[in-house]
């Protein structure tokens, strides 16, 4: 297993994952286990500019290049969109890699993969198959000089995973480090946040992973006195949230959050619920309780298994009753 590159130097590795949130988090642990067998090394990351503070938050990434499809493909013909693209493109291409890793297998993720600059001997690696219900696109190999191969069925935390230490020969032996740091005592607290709460991360793109709004209402009911605090992201989950807390007098339907403070809202909640979504997702990195709720998706791709504090529910299909998410909950509670 080579530790550096050629001539001594630190090896210069280039993650390209843009997103989604849950995506972006689910690759973290990778940077952990790139750190822990490359102490030296240097980890940049192609990320979404949505999720830069999020990626932010792990201290082994060195650099982190914004990636911003998303908002430039809304203006395509203005010439500011196309300088920030060249730009884009400039930045990336500053650094020589010895490693670029592509572990989302996506054409837009293989052009940015075959943008970037490698070194002499250096190697672009990237997913020889998606797994069972992913978006992969298998042109995305042609922008591979190595291809790895992993099970169809293999959780998304662990793909990544797999595909470093495959290409730098080591082995994935320990349990997933996301990289996240502990909160500070002393980090102020937002005014909408009470010392004490649940959240409901309630909200999801598609309607099939939704849990109905009663469940929720009849779970808050049994959770009161505690504070329920209902986030959202569109006008669409803004009602869902103000239905189910015109159920509950425990409940606050909060402000529009950005995503820090979407992931602070998570960090400090005494107990997290929500449906298979990137939030569920953070809150289960950094640990807290958290009752994750599966009703249209299947489990084994993205269940939080790294620590007795997370319970996972349900599975495609067979979404779990308010009974069974109570019983999580105060088991949780203590």
């Amino acid at each position: 297993m080579a530790t550096q590159a050629r001539g001594g130097k630190p090896l210069n590795i280039l993650l390209v994952r843009v997103s989604s949130l849950g995506d972006v988090l689910h690759n973290m642990p990778m940077v952990a286990d790139l750190a822990r067998h490359f102490p030296d090394a240097n980890i940049d990351w192609v990320v979404e500019e949505g999720f830069v503070s999020l990626v932010r938050l792990n201290g082994r990434v060195r650099n982190i290049i914004p990636f911003a499809l998303r908002r430039w493909r809304k203006s395509l013909g203005k010439p500011e969109t196309r300088a920030e693209i060249k730009a884009f493109f400039r930045t990336l291409r500053q650094q020589e890699y010895d490693y670029v890793f592509d572990t989302q297998g996506l054409l837009k993720t293989g052009i940015i993969m075959g943008a970037a600059r490698v070194a002499k001997g250096g190697r672009k690696v990237g997913l020889a198959n998606g797994s069972q219900g992913s978006g992969y696109e298998g042109i995305s190999r042609i922008f591979h000089n190595l291809s790895i191969r992993t099970d169809p069925r293999t959780h998304a935390v662990a793909r990544g995973r797999i595909v470093a230490g495959a290409a730098l020969g080591y082995a994935v032996d320990t349990p997933a480090d996301f990289g996240l740091p502990a909160l500070a005592e002393d980090t102020p607290r937002p005014e909408w946040m009470p010392a004490s709460y649940v959240v409901y991360f309630h909200g999801t793109a598609r309607d099939g992973k939704k849990w109905a709004t009663d469940n929720w209402i009849a779970l808050g009911r049994e959770l009161a006195p505690m504070t329920i605090l209902l986030p959202w992201g569109s006008p669409k989950e803004l009602a869902e949230a103000e239905r189910i807390a015109a159920g509950l007098p425990n409940a606050r339907v909060l402000p529009k959050l950005s995503m820090a403070d979407a992931i602070m809202a998570a960090r400090r909640a005494s107990l997290v619920i929500g449906v298979d979504t990137g939030l569920v997702h953070i809150a289960a990195a950094f640990v807290r309780p958290t009752v994750e709720i599966y009703a249209d998706s299947p489990r084994w791709k993205t269940e939080g298994n790294w620590s007795p504090r997370i319970i996972n529910l349900g599975d495609q299909g067979t979404p779990p009753s308010v009974a069974d998410v109570l019983t999580a909950a105060r088991s949780l509670l203590g």
